[in-house]
């Protein structure tokens, strides 16, 4: 199924419920989306499902669909299509298509193949943007020949919060076609969907991290505090 039929389905496509999806802090379900002839698994995370948190506001499953909008923006395609609804069984959420993993591969198991390794910093890169503050080890996966980034709820806060298990890179130059998808980023105007998406504060951190990434061309040494998530994996 092609992202552009995917994403048709996702975001208007009949939902079926299948079940929660053990071990998440916050309900997470398995949901098929159905339209015309196409049909795809999902992972489904309303709005009500969510436990509340000290440092982030409620509204978890907006970042998760503002994660793929950056994504798609950069031309990266490291978050499988995302999409916001509101006419879901258990009211609003977001919807991603299911990333159905090899069940063994994890950047600890991945980071050992320098084949690897370009994407892992893309990721890398990609984290800095959004200041994910939780890139755990089994956020990465391999499926349909590449990797995909998944669970981007502890995303985009205008404080500095980067907290990821992806330190083996640090240092390491960006490429050129990194640095130019950052650069296009700063150069055109920040899409709309990601504005509707997050506070002004937000995007203003945004644009900040983006210029600071582009500067340094490099990916960043950990800060002070707490650079890992907890668990690992």
């Amino acid at each position: 199924m092609s992202p552009g039929t995917a994403a048709n389905a996702l975001r208007t496509g009949r939902m079926e419920v299948h079940g929660r999806i053990a071990g998440s802090s916050n309900v997470t379900l398995l949901v098929t989306c159905r339209l015309d002839d196409a049909e795809c698994l999902a992972v489904y995370k309303p709005l009500a499902g969510e436990r509340e948190l000290w440092d982030f506001p409620p509204g978890l499953h907006r970042r998760e669909v503002a994660a793929w909008v950056l994504s798609e923006s950069l031309g990266w395609e490291i978050v499988p299509e995302t999409v916001l609804r509101d006419d879901a069984p258990f009211g609003e959420g977001s919807v991603q298509r299911l990333v159905d993993g090899d069940g063994v591969s994890h950047y600890f198991t991945l980071r050992d193949d320098p084949h690897m390794h370009p994407e892992l910093r893309r990721i890398a890169a990609f984290d800095v943007l959004a200041n994910n503050a939780d890139r755990k080890s089994g956020h990465v996966l391999m499926a349909r020949g590449r990797l995909w980034a998944i669970d981007h709820g502890l995303t985009f806060h205008h404080e500095p919060k980067l907290r990821t298990v992806i330190w083996d890179f640090a240092g390491d130059p960006l490429d050129e076609a990194a640095l130019h998808a950052i650069a296009r980023l700063l150069d055109e105007p920040i899409p709309v969907e990601l504005r509707e998406l997050l506070e002004d504060e937000e995007i203003d951190a945004l644009v900040h991290r983006a210029r600071g990434l582009l500067s340094a061309g490099t990916l960043p040494l950990p800060g002070p505090g707490r650079p890992y998530p907890w668990p690992l994996v």
